[in-house]
């Protein structure tokens, strides 16, 4: 169960904020070369765990405002929110263990 599925501004309250489980967020852009390499690494992540965290991406490029209304000044960001709050944030690319060390406690 799992795979990484698109969140766009219009759906991200829904999806995001009102989700029953924890949602890891991955903001990204096709221009952005640490995005490709974390991009394999959570579609790993979320086939191991989807069935206890929802794992989303947004782009960036089509979707400003929720990016700029979460203060994700660089990419990739990866934003961990669980109850509808902001609870783990990380700029830059990451490992494996130091994204799965974000999620450890909720899985």
């Amino acid at each position: 169960m799992g795979a990484v599925s698109d969140v766009t501004d219009a759906d991200f309250e829904e999806r995001v904020l009102k989700s029953d489980k924890p949602v890891m967020v991955d903001y990204w852009a096709d221009w952005c070369g640490p995005c490709k390499q974390v991009s394999p690494i959570i579609e790993e992540l979320a086939e191991a765990h989807g069935d206890k965290i929802t794992f989303v991406k947004m782009d960036t490029n089509t979707n400003p405002v929720t990016p700029a209304n979460n203060h994700v000044l660089g990419l990739p960001t990866i934003q961990v929110y669980v109850g509808g709050e902001l609870v783990k944030a990380f700029k830059g690319a990451k490992s494996k263990s130091v994204l799965k060390g974000a999620i450890e406690e909720y899985l």
